[in-house]
């Protein structure tokens, strides 16, 4: 798909029952690219039937970005009080109260979150029946600068180091600067025991290649090493959700890899774009997911490995 000139007025897309009004939506988002709102609403229309399996049931924050790209931005996690009373929210608590997260279970929602300039919907590791307790644990690997190179190497060892775990593992580009490798979880553990495990898991794997990988958060003590970054894997963190569009100029995406890719040299985590929707859907990499696993055994052959 590419962008075009979108009519004057409002927009309206039928999706299943409802039809779901785009306001404004020659709106100019991304402006080095003329991508505009209803660009981004056909994107999200297109994509929806692969995007829909790894949003419902999940509490979202929305990354907003009303005067496009280059304008004032903010995450949102309390759902407005004009958004339609058919989108599904979720009232969960918080240090000092609660917040009520908006649900995106139908294209009609995912659709009317562009419509609000939701360039990027952000989700949570769980789902909201068990808010405490993930279903997928994530490794954010954050190169010190354009370095792929190291990016694809840390892709290998981790995966290779899960594989030792008994773990399988899928990967997505961040269509920012790195790549996100994710284990599906059993949700029989809260989130204090995933993310000590996924700090044990960095760990080795930083002892194993201490001049390329580091857990240290301070970039200022990271010396031009990759971060192999576990912070996400907390109650109410959320990581980008798979194909959602990145607020960057080009409009790169999330998008789902096969573990082959990595030995691709001209692979970067910005290689998928809006306007390639149809060429990221020519295939499914996680159309087969691995069956979601306890940490049960990965923990105890994790200590026999532990530095």
């Amino acid at each position: 798909m590419s962008p075009k000139q979108p009519p004057a007025g409002p927009k309206r897309i039928r999706a299943g029952r409802r039809t779901v009004g785009i306001g404004r939506p020659g709106k100019v988002l991304f402006p080095d690219d003329g991508i505009t709102k209803a660009d981004l609403a056909d994107y999200y229309r297109t994509v929806a039937p692969r995007m829909l399996p790894h949003l419902r049931g999940r509490p979202l924050m929305l990354e907003r970005h009303p005067d496009g790209i280059d304008g004032p931005a903010f995450m949102q996690k309390d759902v407005p009080d004009h958004f339609p009373d058919w989108i599904h929210r979720v009232e969960l608590p918080k240090e000092d109260g609660t917040v009520t997260y908006a649900v995106c279970d139908d294209t009609a929602t995912l659709l009317h979150l562009a419509d609000q300039a939701c360039t990027t919907p952000h989700r949570f590791l769980s789902r909201a029946d068990r808010p405490d307790h993930p279903d997928r644990l994530v490794f954010d690997l954050d190169p010190p600068g354009d370095d792929f190179a190291l990016v694809r190497r840390a892709a290998h060892a981790l995966h290779e180091l899960l594989d030792e775990l008994g773990l399988p593992s899928l990967l997505m580009t961040t269509g920012s600067r790195g790549l996100h490798v994710i284990v599906p979880l059993d949700r029989g553990a809260p989130f204090g025991d995933v993310r000590t495990f996924a700090r044990g898991v960095a760990e080795v794997l930083e002892a194993r290649d201490p001049g390329r990988f580091t857990t240290e958060p301070r970039k200022k003590a990271r010396h031009g090493r990759l971060y192999l970054d576990i912070q996400r894997n907390a109650y109410a963190q959320t990581a980008v959700a798979p194909y959602a569009v990145r607020a960057r100029p080009g409009a790169p995406v999330a998008a789902p890899l096969p573990w082959d890719v990595l030995d691709d040299p001209d692979l970067t985590a910005r290689r998928w774009t809006l306007t390639g929707a149809d060429r990221l859907l020519a295939d499914n990499p996680w159309q087969d997911p691995p069956r979601p696993r306890s940490l049960g055994r990965a923990r105890s052959l994790l200590t026999h490995l532990t530095p």
